[in-house]
């Protein structure tokens, strides 16, 4: 993967050293595309991370979802299988999956059916974030008023 310098930008940007560190973190990320994976976005806040985990229990696959962070995590009991196989062509190796989330997302569903795990994530921001109307009235503003009510009542 190419390397970005941007240096430049966290100069002239602040607040912006989260998204910096993921995007330098996810470029040092090694090639490891284990489990396969889609990500798609079913509707305006609404999104769906959908793994490939063939041959995965559901008691064998953890979903662990911290702000800004959901970690799934896959161990497979060596001990369990006893079969001596001719060719094993199905991947069943423990792995580690880390995607990061924007503000105000969060995990609404999860299920595991016919060897993919689906996630299910909502983005819902806060009403005291969302932008609201402001109604404009007429008339003097309020100080205005109380400042001169004030005023005549000292003067009497």
């Amino acid at each position: 993967m190419r390397q970005f310098d941007l240096t430049p930008y966290r100069r002239s940007t602040i607040g912006f050293d989260r998204l910096f560190d993921m995007l330098e973190a996810s470029a040092r990320q090694s090639g490891d595309n284990y489990p396969p994976f889609n990500l798609e976005r079913t509707a305006e806040d609404h999104y769906r991370i959908t793994l490939a985990v063939a041959g995965f229990r559901r008691d064998e696959v953890e979903i662990v979802a911290q702000q800004n962070l959901l970690t799934v995590k896959g161990k497979k009991d060596k001990d369990g299988d006893q079969s001596a196989f001719l060719h094993l062509g199905i991947a069943t190796r423990s792995f580690e999956r880390r995607f990061e989330l924007a503000d105000f997302i969060r995990v609404d569903d999860a299920r595991l059916n016919d060897g993919l795990l689906t996630i299910d994530l909502i983005r819902e921001v806060p009403e005291a974030m969302k932008p609201k109307s402001i109604a404009i009235k007429t008339g003097a503003p309020l100080a205005a008023i109380e400042t001169d009510t004030a005023d005549e009542t000292k003067a009497a």
